[in-house]
């Protein structure tokens, strides 16, 4: 049986619980219960402060846990980076009262920064030679300028509402983040076997992400040009048809190129274009 960390709530839980379920592991969602075990695959999640994560991991409370990078970078857990899952995406910036000119870090000198994350704080000064009085505050970090806490604060900044609901500006994007998969670093054999099971059934759901499978009918005439427009994940499929004249292609788009790719095809005579959504792709 594999230990899983997840996030007990928010956006990162939101989305961890979609991929297993995408994944087809079947596991309650209750929040109740701090140990939950998968109904069909041998996976039990722990629910757990995101915080908390990487500590667990590292120590063996938990085999794997997905976490976010900022997380995992501020805490500094002896735990290994298995995979980057792309999702819940944020930045780490420093922010500051909007009435601020802000002419780069070194301005930053002996002011007073809030922040949850000190450490990536620290390192990131450190590097600019910068001496600034740090304050650490667990949440509701952006009203700390708005009354008197601190000069400008270090948060994470997803779309930016929060900072401009509090008056505040986006001044240094420190790092990017995504959530990861961690592990513990003493897997026993069978805890790996059960690993690789799971990251083939994640490899599975994330490839087929924002990608098309598209079926179309074209004239052999013009066969040769529509396969120079096809990118396809290796060789389009070719079928003949009835009509020896025509021929039926299948193949996968990506998403991004979904649309300028179609209108080429139908400017070389494609009819009948069937797009299908994909849920899983074993490559």
């Amino acid at each position: 049986m594999l230990r899983i960390a997840v996030q007990s709530k928010g956006r990162l839980y939101d989305d961890t619980m979609s991929l297993l379920q995408e994944a087809d592991i079947k596991v309650s969602s209750s929040k109740r219960t701090l140990l939950v075990q998968s109904s069909n695959f041998p996976l039990e999640v722990l629910y757990l402060r995101d915080d908390d994560i990487p500590e667990s991991v590292a120590s063996g409370v938990a085999d794997i846990g997905i976490v976010g990078e900022n997380e995992y970078m501020e805490r500094g857990e002896d735990a290994e980076i298995v995979e980057r899952l792309g999702f819940s995406r944020c930045r780490l910036s420093l922010a500051l009262p909007k009435s601020w000119e802000y002419t780069g870090v070194e301005c930053l000198e002996g002011k007073k920064i809030a922040t949850s994350y000190p450490n990536i704080l620290r390192k990131f000064l450190n590097e600019h030679h910068v001496n600034a009085d740090i304050h650490v505050i667990m949440g509701s970090v952006e009203i700390s300028p708005g009354i008197g806490l601190s000069d400008g604060i270090f948060d994470i900044v997803s779309s930016g509402s929060t900072l401009v609901s509090n008056n505040l500006k986006e001044v240094e994007v420190v790092m990017q983040s995504e959530a990861l998969l961690i592990r513990n670093k003493n897997l026993d054999e069978e805890k790996m076997a059960t690993l690789d099971e799971l990251l083939f059934r994640l490899h599975a759901v994330r490839s087929a992400q924002d990608k098309k499978y598209v079926m179309m009918n074209v004239p052999k005439a013009r066969l040769k040009e529509i396969l120079n427009v096809l990118p396809g994940v290796k060789s389009p499929t070719i079928i003949p048809l009835a009509d020896e004249e025509w021929c039926s292609i299948h193949t996968v788009l990506d998403q991004k190129r979904f649309w300028d790719i179609i209108g080429q095809l139908k400017d070389l005579g494609a009819q009948g274009i069937l797009v299908v959504p994909i849920e899983k792709m074993i490559l």
